[in-house]
Formats: structure tokens, sequence, C-alpha cells
């Protein structure tokens, strides 16, 4: 890993025929400022294979390396859910290829040419320079982290 890259590691696939995993759903909303009475009211359940995950037999969790991503709030150690299925579009983070290793970066086009953008100042951005290849690998759509 050089310096200017956050790779990304150990790709697994989200199982297409995984069991569905619930979680139960309170009625009311928890404030981050005052605190207010506890509901303790269930309002259903919610599979989190179909609440985190829009294309299963394209998507894949990679655990990222580096800290490039920490302004975007992905850090060193986290998951990321990744839909390949997706179209990568200006703005978004994506997973791409480059000089034969995954990194996962903003994606931007200017003036012609694609950047994969570092959320970091610390790390610098990566201009494509003419000839050089790049594959969007996947989409980021979720960062997984522990609090």
């Amino acid at each position: 890993m050089t310096a200017m890259q956050t790779t990304v590691l150990d790709p697994r696939p989200v199982a297409v025929e995984s069991p569905p995993c619930t979680i139960p759903v309170l009625l009311s909303r928890i404030p981050a400022g005052f605190p207010s009475p506890a509901d303790d009211y269930v309002e259903g359940r919610i599979d989190l294979n179909e609440h985190l995950i829009l294309h299963r037999e394209a998507t894949f969790l990679l655990r990222v390396s580096g800290w490039s991503m920490r302004d975007a709030g992905i850090f060193d150690g986290d998951e990321i859910l990744v839909d390949r299925a997706l179209e990568a579009s200006d703005g978004r983070i994506v997973v791409a290829i480059l000089h034969g290793e995954l990194t996962v970066k903003r994606l931007r086009h200017a003036q012609g040419r694609m950047i994969l953008c570092a959320e970091n100042p610390d790390f610098p951005s990566i201009v494509l320079r003419d000839g050089e290849e790049c594959l969007i690998w996947g989409v980021v759509t979720r960062v997984l982290h522990k609090v």
C-alpha cells in the first residue's frame, strides 16, 4: 500500500440466499439532544439484508485499511458494502482498481480526466494520466464501523 492509497482487503460476497436478519423497530425517534421518556412500543421488524442491500448478487463486503477517506467517515478497519451493479457517477465513493490494487476514493471528473479524490488533506488525490488504466470495481453504499 502506498502512502496515497487507502486499500480495501478481503472482498467477501454477500450471500444471495442468506437468511433474513431481522431486528425490532421502535415507534419513536431517539433525540440526540435532550432525553425524552422511552417508548417500549415495537413498530415491527426490518430485515437488514433488505434494508442495507439493493443488489444481493452484486454486493460485497470489504475491509478498509488506511486513513485517506477519514473525512468521508471511512476509517481504518471499517467495513464497506460495495454494489457492483450501480453506476459510478461523479461524486460517488467508489472502489477502483489502480495499478493492480483496490483503493477506495471519491470519483470526480474534471477537464476530461478521472480523479480519485482522497477525503483527508494529508493524502493527495490521484489524477489519472493519459493512457493510465483505472477500473471502477463498484460503488460504496454503506460504511460499517464500531462506535
